[in-house]
């Protein structure tokens, strides 16, 4: 797993949507498809239902989206802190 994987995820449930998080990473809709099946298949549970109109969180995405946004937010944080003792 990787932060990709956890930006994808988290701006799918954002967005509500496969097209909308697409479109907000600036990449085609395949990608976040793929990205998410990948990490669907490498934690062995599904993170999406999916229906032919709407995305939403199974139990596993609901414990899965806070985390991301929780390592997202530090992995952030830790680039902001080594530019800033790059500075130094």
């Amino acid at each position: 797993m990787d932060l990709r994987q956890m930006e994808v995820v988290v701006a799918v449930a954002e967005e509500g949507g496969f097209t909308a998080a697409a479109q907000r990473l600036h990449v085609v809709q395949s990608a976040v498809s793929g990205t998410v099946r990948a990490l669907e298949r490498e934690l062995g549970s599904a993170l999406f239902e999916r229906t032919t109109h709407r995305v939403s969180l199974t139990p596993a995405g609901e414990a899965f989206v806070p985390a991301a946004r929780a390592a997202l937010l530090a992995a952030e944080e830790a680039r902001a802190t080594g530019v800033r003792c790059g500075d130094a």
